[in-house]
C-alpha cells in the first residue's frame, strides 16, 4: 500500500455525535509542505487549534507533486471527508471538476474563488497588509532602498508587491524599491537558496530591508539578511521569531483563522466568496517580543494612522489583480 493509499483510504471514520454523523474535516496542503514556517503552517496551524479545542480528528496530505491535486480531492471526498480545505491558488482548476461531482459535500479553496454552489472562497486583502509593511520599511531604512522578493511571478504575489511599494513611497516618495521574483514555476516557493542569492543582490544594490512574499523561499531571505546584517519582514505567519531582533515585523496572513472556522463549521459551513482585509482582521503586522525594539512608538503610530483610514475608505491602496497593474514601482 503506497503513502497515499495509506493517507487517503476510502474507508475514511466517521465520528458520531448526538446530532448524527459527522464527517472528519480535511486538509490538503501545497507543495513546500505543512512545515513552510509561513502559508502552509498557518494552515496547519488553523487545523490544530480545532483539533485541540474540540479533541476530534482530522486527515491530511501535503503533496509531492502537481499530479497529486485531484487524486487528493477526490479520495478524501469519496471517502466521505467534509468540508475538504485546501491551501492554494493552484488547486482552483482541479476544484472546479471536482466539486462538480461532489454535490454532497463541501470544499473551501484559499487565495482563489471557484465559482460552484458547494465551495467556499476565500480570498485576503493582501496589498492591504502589505502597504502597512512598506511604511514599516520605510521607516526603519537608513538607505532609502529597500526591497521586495516574491516567490512564483504571478498576479497574487505582484498584489503583495504593489501594495508594498505604495506603503514605502507614501512614506518616502524618493526611496528605492528593488523588486525580484524566483521563479515561474511552483517550484519558486521553495528555494531557499535562490531566497538568499537574490538577497545578497539586493543587498548589493543597497537595500536593507527586504520583505519576502515567498512561502518556503522566503526563510532563505529571513535567514542571509539576517547573516548580512539587514532587516527583513516575513510573511503569511508570524515570522517574527525566526530571527529575533532581525525582522522588522511579519505581514501577517489570517489562513489559519479561515481553516480554523471551516473545520468547526464542518458540513454547514456557508459557501461564497469571502474577502478578507484590513477591516476583518485578514491581514495585517506583527508586534511582539522578538521585533519589539525594532518597532518605534512614531512607526506605529503612523501604520495605526493608515489602518484606520484604509479600513475607512480615506486611503485607498490598489489592487494589483484589479487590472494587473501598479500605480508606484
Amino acid at each position: 500500500m503506497t503513502l497515499m493509499q495509506k493517507l487517503l483510504g476510502a474507508g475514511a471514520a466517521l465520528a458520531v455525535s448526538a446530532g448524527g454523523a459527522l464527517a472528519e474535516p480535511a486538509m490538503v496542503y501545497d507543495l513546500g509542505g505543512k512545515f513552510d514556517k509561513s502559508f502552509n503552517e498557518a494552515a496547519f496551524g488553523g487545523a490544530e487549534k480545532w483539533k485541540a479545542e474540540t479533541g476530534e480528528s482530522y486527515r491530511e496530505i501535503e503533496l509531492q507533486s502537481e499530479a497529486q491535486r485531484e487524486q487528493a480531492l477526490r479520495r478524501f471526498a469519496e471517502a466521505g471527508l467534509n468540508p475538504i480545505v485546501m491551501a492554494g491558488f493552484a488547486f482552483g482548476s482541479v476544484l472546479e471538476e471536482v466539486a462538480a461531482d461532489y454535490p454532497d459535500t463541501k470544499f473551501q479553496i484559499i487565495d482563489m474563488v471557484v465559482d460552484a454552489p458547494n465551495v467556499r472562497s476565500i480570498v485576503f486583502s493582501e496589498h492591504e497588509g502589505s502597504y502597512l509593511v512598506g511604511m514599516m520599511a520605510a521607516m526603519a531604512s537608513e538607505s532609502n532602498t529597500v526591497g521586495f522578493i516574491g516567490g512564483m511571478d504571478i498576479p497574487l504575489i505582484r498584489k503583495f508587491a504593489c501594495g508594498y511599494a505604495q506603503g514605502v513611497k507614501a512614506v518616502n516618495p524618493d526611496a528605492t524599491v528593488i523588486q525580484n521574483m524566483t521563479g515561474t514555476t511552483p517550484a519558486a516557493w521553495n528555494d531557499p537558496v535562490k531566497g538568499g542569492e537574490l538577497t545578497r543582490a539586493q543587498i548589493s544594490q543597497g537595500a536593507d530591508v527586504i520583505y519576502a512574499a515567498a512561502g518556503g523561499t522566503g526563510v532563505g531571505v529571513l535567514q542571509t539578511a539576517a547573516d548580512e546584517g539587514i532587516l527583513s519582514i516575513g510573511v503569511d505567519s508570524n515570522q517574527n521569531y525566526l530571527h529575533p531582533g532581525q525582522v522588522l515585523t511579519s505581514m501577517v496572513k489570517r489562513v489559519d483563522v479561515a481553516v480554523y472556522n471551516a473545520f468547526k463549521a464542518g458540513a454547514d459551513l456557508e459557501t461564497g466568496i469571502f474577502v478578507l482585509g484590513l477591516a476583518e482582521d485578514g491581514v495585517g503586522y506583527a508586534v511582539d517580543e522578538h521585533n519589539a525594539d525594532l518597532v518605534t512608538e512614531e512607526m506605529q503610530a503612523a501604520v495605526e494612522d493608515a489602518k484606520a483610514k484604509i479600513i475607512a475608505g480615506e486611503i485607498a491602496v490598489h489592487d494589483y489583480m484589479s487590472d494587473n497593474t501598479c500605480p508606484v514601482k
